[in-house]
């Protein structure tokens, strides 16, 4: 029985202390949606037996199916946490009941686009590791991203009752465990967040500060050293407890917390902690968390498990376990989960966990202000929302569209983080092309409907303060994926979200039907609001592509298009995998270009990137943005550019924001400042388009040597000067050596020992090379990383399933781009025959275009 109304919900959403928001992220497989269950079921949403296998969270039929999430679901829960728990939490309260606003994402690699629109309206993150596989590549990217956006950690070590049922491993060998995979999560909270005199201060993970949870989604248990400190200090001071005040207590328990973890001791016999691991007598001494926390764990197990019937009961009644009379018929596995879930319930300490550590609006907005906004740091919306002030003008970022029961409808969700919004209200809708003043991208309407979203349900509700999750209705016809709603006439945008994953795997789809075209434009518009990351482009050749982050992403998209948004019988083209075009040389020679009307001359040439710069560029460190000082000092000190020359990079491209640059060598040329913006625009559409196949270009630099215009202007005007530029982009391309560069996953695969030989095999086909591998400490698992093309990974994983005998799972990741080898322009290569190919999907000529068709002769 659901035990809060709508009512209870609204009056806690203006307690702005009492919210916590929070995403839960994990690798593929750790167990995030069966973990979200037990918080559900102590919401009294789903029935306390059911949690661990509802996956509440997972509302879609094929999520279901399949085992794994695809979309991230929100739902919001309300809470009433004990007044003795009250005194553990170090920020501001205000009573004892909470709203928490939980969004269970995906894990899988290809939907990491989900991740991080549920990341960017959140302020802390539960992050689930698996303690017999430990930190995984998606963990470390996850990881990565929630750092980048601010966002808090505490993680939670899952699948415990594997390590005892599967692995059998001896209390210390977990000990052991767990303190690697908490030295692995702060090796990646310290590399890639800020030092603890930052603005967030110390986010590392600790045990002892009870930032760590242990525990089995599935059965429904877990604790923190919290939970037994507990125990123990009603246990040691059961004579004068009583007289104890919440702070003395609380005291008590963080003291005795410290004494559960690391290389602490505890003598039995004298009933003392001790630093050393021997004894007064010489004995070694137990590890207080394997005597005090384990070792019960241990016993419970091992009396139900083996069936010792006598010690079974002895244990419950010691532990004041009250079972039903179905639960006291049960014996073995379900009776092993009953006990554990009465003695230590998962959502309990998982709730203490998010309320005690995770931060609440009030807290997170004041330091994730200045990554969030865009504008100056002391306009009106960006006090508002540093203060999170529900009187300032609203203020508010939708992170994604979610589809609605009515068909081609989607619900606007995002998070307010000024003001407060309201059904009705009239709003300024602006999408990523918005800037200030101008009115592209801009829509001033009334807002219909405010909704909040609860897993697979939504509920009316008159409006939402800022802190707050909420959905919009009636949003949606305006803006395509993301954008900012907001009352305030000066606003900026809030920042767009970086998205770890790039949409490297094309599809092209058309209409089994010709008649149904219109259905399949109207179907692709709706697939490009429902997934943050699918890019739908209609080429010039008039073909529909659906460009995605991997064959699984693709595979999910094609199918919600071809039952959901379009609703009619597609033919889908093979997957293609888009490439880069790039030089690996300086130009050969001095090219030249000269207008239609022959009266103005370009002079350039191209170069090849410096290691890493391109890479730094597509990461964010070098932008268009920066400041010109900044950007100049850091190209001159990283890669020893010229500082005349790094302080006059005209623009990046292509899309203003692309990795190549365009640089101005030039020594006193006239009226050069005039022509700016047409070579710039030249610059856009030529690396948007390449010579060799109509590629992208990355990673070349072009220099302007020197330029001659005619003294008139009306004779260097656009129309003159931008095919120009185009073409001795080109001829440069086309003398610098030109090269194809390939997209390149990083994989990881996990296995047993004796299948390694046949992911040898199955790389070695696949053009991939190993790089690492090595034995997961503890177990028999051995976990190889690799490079594998990207075009070489459809069907990657069912060919070595099949090699392996099912026994490997592999986790692609895309990683870099690298440099195919061979020219381009020799039939004997593979680049000409990639090219050859493109050309030919494209309905280009059969060749690359000659040089001679761009270089003019002086």
């Amino acid at each position: 029985m659901v035990n809060f109304t709508t009512d209870q919900i609204r009056s806690i959403m203006d307690k702005k202390s009492n919210i916590r928001n929070m995403s839960v992220i994990a690798h593929v497989d750790h167990g995030k949606s069966t973990l979200t269950d037990s918080l559900v079921s102590k919401a009294g949403i789903i029935s306390s037996s059911r949690a661990g296998e509802t996956r509440f969270t997972d509302t879609r039929k094929d999520e279901q199916e399949r085992c794994i999430t695809i979309k991230s679901t929100a739902i919001s829960m309300y809470y009433e946490l004990a007044d003795s728990d009250l005194a553990f939490i170090k920020q501001n309260v205000d009573g004892n009941g909470f709203l928490i606003n939980l969004i269970d994402s995906p894990g899988h690699v290809d939907f990491s686009s989900e991740v991080t629109a549920a990341l960017r309206v959140t302020d802390g993150a539960l992050v689930v590791v698996d303690c017999v596989s430990g930190v995984c590549v998606q963990t470390e990217t996850v990881l990565r991203q929630a750092i980048a956006e601010r966002i808090k950690p505490v993680l939670m070590m899952n699948k415990m009752d594997r390590a005892l049922l599967e692995l059998q491993l001896e209390p210390d060998a977990l000990f052991q465990t767990f303190q690697r995979i908490v030295e692995n999560v702060n090796v990646i909270i310290s590399t890639y967040g800020e030092d603890e005199s930052g603005p967030m201060g110390n986010i590392m993970i600790d045990p002892i500060v009870g930032t760590v949870g242990f525990g089995s989604g599935l059965h429904g248990w877990a604790f923190t050293l919290k939970q037994f400190a507990e125990m123990y200090v009603a246990k040691f001071t059961a004579k004068g407890s009583a007289e104890l005040g919440p702070a003395e207590r609380c005291k008590k328990v963080e003291d005795m917390m410290k004494k559960l973890w690391g290389d602490r001791y505890f003598d039995p016999n004298a009933g003392k902690f001790s630093k050393s691991s021997t004894g007064p007598d010489g004995q070694k001494l137990p590890r207080t968390f394997c005597q005090l926390i384990l070792d019960p764990i241990f016993k419970v197990f091992d009396a139900i498990m083996n069936f010792k019937k006598d010690e079974t009961a002895k244990l419950i009644e010691k532990l004041d376990v009250k079972l039903d009379s179905d639960d006291k018929e049960k014996e073995g596995k379900p009776l092993l989960k009953a006990v554990m879930r009465r003695w230590l319930p998962a959502g309990e300490a998982l709730l203490q966990m998010i309320t005690i550590h995770l931060p609440s609006p009030v807290t997170a907005q004041r330091y994730r202000c200045e990554l969030l906004y865009e504008g100056p740091g002391d306009d009106e919306a960006a006090m508002g929302i540093k203060n999170c002030d529900s009187k300032a003008p609203l203020m508010m970022y939708i992170s994604k569209m979610v589809p609605t029961t009515d068909k081609g409808r989607f619900y606007a969700f995002g998070r307010v983080f000024s003001g407060t919004v309201s059904t009705g209200l009239k709003v300024r809708i602006m999408g990523p092309n918005f800037s200030p003043g101008k009115k592209e991208d801009l829509f001033i309407k009334p807002i219909q409907r405010t909704i909040l979203m609860m897993g697979r349900y939504v509920e009316p509700i008159e409006d939402v303060p800022c802190g707050n999750i909420v959905g919009l209705v009636g949003v949606d016809q305006y803006l395509i994926k993301t954008g900012t709603i907001t009352t305030y006439e000066q606003a900026h945008n809030m920042r767009v979200m970086k998205f770890s994953v790039s949409p490297v795997v094309r599809v092209a789809v058309e209409a089994k039907n010709p008649a149904d075209l219109p259905k399949l434009v109207e179907g692709l518009k709706r697939l490009a609001k429902s997934d943050p990351m699918v890019q739908c482009i209609i080429e010039e050749s008039g073909e529909h592509i659906i460009a995605g982050a991997g064959e699984l992403h693709l595979e999910i998209c094609l199918k919600d298009l071809e039952e959901d948004h379009a609703g009619i019988p597609l033919k889908k083209s093979d997957p293609v995998v888009s490439y880069r075009e790039t030089v690996s040389e300086e130009s050969e020679q001095m090219c030249l270009s000269k207008s239609p009307n022959k009266h103005n001359r370009l002079f350039m040439k191209a170069c090849p990137f410096p290691d890493g710069l391109a890479d730094d560029i597509e990461k964010g460190e070098v932008t268009h943005r920066q400041e010109l000082k900044a950007r100049a000092r850091y190209l001159t000190d990283k890669y020893e550019w010229e500082v005349s020359e790094a302080r006059k990079i005209w623009c990046f491209g292509p899309d203003g924001s692309g990795a190549n640059l365009l640089v101005d060598v030039t020594k006193g040329v006239q009226y050069l400042n005039e022509i700016k913006d047409s070579v710039v625009a030249g610059f856009q559409w030529a690396s948007k388009e390449g010579a060799l196949c109509e590629e992208n270009m990355r990673a070349v630099r072009f220099d302007i040597h020197d330029v001659t215009l005619h003294a008139d202007a009306i004779h260097r005007g656009g129309g003159q000067i931008i095919p120009t530029a185009r073409r001795v982009l080109y001829a440069c391309q086309l003398t610098a050596q030109p090269r194809l560069m390939e997209p390149v996953y990083q994989v990881e695969i996990q296995c047993p020992e004796q299948v390694v030989g046949g992911i040898y095999g199955v790389l070695n086909r696949k053009r991939g090379h190993v790089f690492e591998e090595s034995q997961v400490i503890g177990t028999p698992m051995f976990i190889v990383k690799a490079f594998l093309p990207v075009n070489e990974s459809f069907g990657f994983t069912a060919d070595l399933r099949s090699n392996t005998g099912g026994q490997a799972f592999p986790q692609c990741v895309f990683d870099h781009w690298q440099i195919l080898p061979g020219d381009p322009s020799d039939p004997a290569t593979r680049p000409f025959q990639v090219v050859a190919e493109i050309r030919k999907r494209k309905g280009l000529k059969e060749n690359i275009p000659s040089v001679d068709n761009y270089l003019d002769k002086l």
